[in-house]
């Protein structure tokens, strides 16, 4: 009677620590593959100092920025969808579902359309993130407390419909081809030939997204319950609220910003931990942020070892991978409310 939930706890704590190494295996994957295939002993010379000029400029200035972008974007849209749906109580509530990844896109396009910022500008951050609050802002209004299917789905329909006739608008506007080029681009999804300064513009938004994120995972616990008997345990349900939206504006935003639109990690990854979590939405957290990184990593390590004449863009494959998922979910969902309901 004693043994099974220690066993239990004790197979939870090895989670995190399994899914780090898994990242971190990942990572030297995603270094050894391009253009020139390198073994993962050359990699590790490269990353340390010890290797040839050549392979360390191709390890360390070309393929480091995009791995450490993917480790860390993936990471920041797992964490995302786990606090969205331990704040709204609802397993389908993810970024690419209220139209956050394509309003932070909106933002980008017109820093870009508008002349206030080029492709490693500030400027392209902040105007996602802005965006991104908005979006975010406007769902959890939208859905008000009880965040039920049909509403969620609805809600995040529409925004997202908005963001994207407003970034094809701004496409339509674009004051020369060569800004249209760039617009195209945050469409896309991508982790190619980025640099160093990618990765300065990105982190600061989502290492401060992360932890508001993370700092509160045990009023996730809490609000499980119900927000009345979360109120009365001690918790500022409107805080937490305003924390988790600014929090995924921040991360979801600065990812976008970098990397175009990339969908789905957020509704895929805490379905794949939460049973590994005894379900449990403060625990999930984490494990979402390890196990986001290793599908990005290992969806950026696809899209260059799919044969293709022309380099398949990684936010292509994420959608691939993430709409059968969620029509899968919405099923689920539809026979549990039948089997209720019956």
């Amino acid at each position: 009677m004693i043994q099974a939930p220690r066993l239990a706890g004790l197979e939870r704590s090895w989670l995190s620590p399994l899914l780090l190494a898994l990242v971190g295996v990942l990572m030297l994957v995603s270094l050894s593959i391009g253009a020139a295939p390198l073994p993962i002993s050359a990699v590790v010379e490269a990353l340390f100092g010890g290797a040839s000029e050549a392979h360390r400029v191709i390890v360390q200035e070309i393929r480091l920025p995009r791995t450490l972008l993917a480790a860390t974007i993936g990471a920041m849209h797992g964490v995302s969808g786990a606090a969205l749906q331990g704040l709204l109580r609802n397993p389908l509530a993810a970024p690419s579902l209220f139209g956050a990844p394509q309003a932070a896109a909106f933002g980008a396009v017109l820093a870009i359309a508008t002349g206030v910022g080029d492709a490693l500008s500030f400027a392209l951050p902040l105007s996602a993130i802005l965006m991104a609050f908005l979006s975010a802002f406007l769902l959890v209004v939208i859905v008000g407390r009880e965040s039920n299917l049909l509403l969620l789905i609805l809600a995040g329909l529409a925004l997202s419909s908005l963001a994207g006739a407003a970034t094809a608008l701004a496409l339509n506007l674009a004051s020369s081809p060569f800004a249209a080029l760039e617009i195209s681009f945050w469409l896309l999804g991508s982790l190619d030939d980025r640099s160093f300064r990618h990765v300065l513009l990105a982190w600061p938004f989502m290492a401060c997204g992360a932890l508001l994120l993370l700092a509160p995972r045990d009023a996730f616990r809490v609000l499980s319950l119900g927000e009345e008997a979360a109120q009365s345990l001690g918790v500022n349900v409107t805080a937490l609220r305003l924390k988790v939206i600014l929090g995924v504006a921040l991360g979801v935003g600065a990812s976008v910003a970098v990397s175009g639109t990339i969908g789905f990690i957020g509704l895929v990854v805490p379905h794949l931990m939460r049973p590994l979590v005894g379900h449990d939405p403060g625990r999930l957290l984490a494990p979402s942020a390890f196990a986001g990184a290793a599908l990005l990593l290992a969806a950026d390590i696809a899209v260059r070892l799919i044969p293709s004449s022309s380099t398949i863009k990684v936010g292509v494959l994420t959608a691939l991978i993430g709409v059968p998922f969620f029509l899968y979910l919405v099923f689920r969902e539809r026979l549990r409310l039948g089997g209720a309901g019956a």
